[in-house]
């Protein structure tokens, strides 16, 4: 009996945050973009010898 109000909850809050628009910090924003993040990583995750670590599951694989 109670999946009337459940359900009546939900729409309420879906329909908030359909229409929800926060004020935009336009000052925040160029900032963001104007600027390079220097936080960014440009190496890769993973080194050439990530590959030597592959051929013990590929040894494994074999053995079945």
């Amino acid at each position: 009996m109670g999946r009337g109000r459940q359900k009546a909850k939900h729409t309420k809050v879906a329909r908030e945050l359909k229409y929800y628009s926060p004020e935009t910090n336009y000052a925040a924003l160029e900032r963001e973009l104007s600027h390079p993040n220097t936080d960014v990583v440009t190496e890769s995750r993973y080194s050439a010898d990530d590959d030597d670590d592959d051929q013990g599951y590929a040894n494994w694989s074999d053995e079945r």
